[in-house]
């Protein structure tokens, strides 16, 4: 198999296993934009609202398995409401 191909199937296969993964955890992606200031947001993947601050990839004691980043907001403390709304 030359190489060119083997990347090709690598690839494939890490785009299907971020899909299986996304499915599984009841993510979503987030669309890519741009803010007012002309800042741009590049897209990205996040845990589906439901209310429950404690499954959250940003909440402290989790981990991003996207990212790798650890979680640093308190479950304790309610953050203000986005500007941009749901």
């Amino acid at each position: 198999m030359n190489i060119i191909k083997t990347l090709t199937v690598a690839a494939a296969l890490i785009g299907a296993a971020a899909q299986v993964q996304a499915q599984l955890y009841n993510d979503e992606r987030v669309r890519g934009y741009d803010r007012r200031d002309g800042t741009h947001v590049d897209s990205y993947m996040r845990t589906a609202p439901d209310g429950n601050p404690f499954n959250n990839y940003s909440t402290q004691g989790n981990v991003n398995p996207y990212t790798g980043q650890p979680g640093t907001h308190s479950p304790f403390t309610q953050s203000p409401q986005s500007p941009f709304g749901r």
